[in-house]
């Protein structure tokens, strides 16, 4: 185990900006993936299932993350297929650690975040970044009361996704601790 920070990283919408209002972002390619937990939801035989999830990737991406000083975990609805089908095209190493979540898209009772208490869980005091387009102020609330050690939950926008504004408060945030 690293003593460097935890970068927690979501696909949709910060490594995916699936919200893109153009079709190409520059640099960015697309790729047909069929993830299990997108097919599960997918009508059997469908054109849509047949066709796959259009998935927009930055090549680049990986290696400004592993340049970044952290140590590198999903926290993603793909989990382990993250590994599998987004690292490759990213140009990560295809074994990095994987937050498992047991209960996709559950409604939480406090209105948090699904995946927010099972990431304060999986981090287990270690200073974190966790990059993700549906953190809210009441995840952030949640994390400071609840988490040890230093967190920032930074919210991505799905139109841009990852962008070098974002790269050098990861970078900025690091280096403050």
């Amino acid at each position: 185990m690293s003593d460097r920070p935890l970068l927690l990283l979501d696909v949709d919408g910060p490594l995916n900006p699936y919200r893109a209002v153009f079709t190409r972002h520059r640099g960015y390619v697309t790729r047909r993936l069929r993830p299990a937990n997108w097919s599960a939801r997918q009508v059997p035989g469908s054109w849509r299932l047949r066709r796959g999830l259009r998935v927009r990737l930055h090549p680049g991406h990986g290696a400004r993350l592993l340049a970044l000083p952290y140590e590198l975990a999903w926290a993603t609805t793909w989990m382990h297929e993250a590994n599998e089908m987004i690292a490759p095209v990213i140009g990560l190493p295809g074994d990095l650690p994987v937050i498992e979540f047991t209960d996709l898209f559950a409604k939480d009772p406090d209105g948090l975040y699904w995946k927010t208490r099972r990431v304060v869980e999986w981090a287990a005091g270690r200073p974190f970044v966790w990059v993700d387009d549906m953190v809210t102020e009441l995840d952030v609330r949640h994390v400071a009361e609840h988490h040890d050690g230093p967190a920032l939950l930074l919210r991505i926008d799905p139109r841009r996704g990852l962008r070098e504004a974002e790269f050098a408060r990861l970078e900025r945030w690091a280096h403050g601790l």
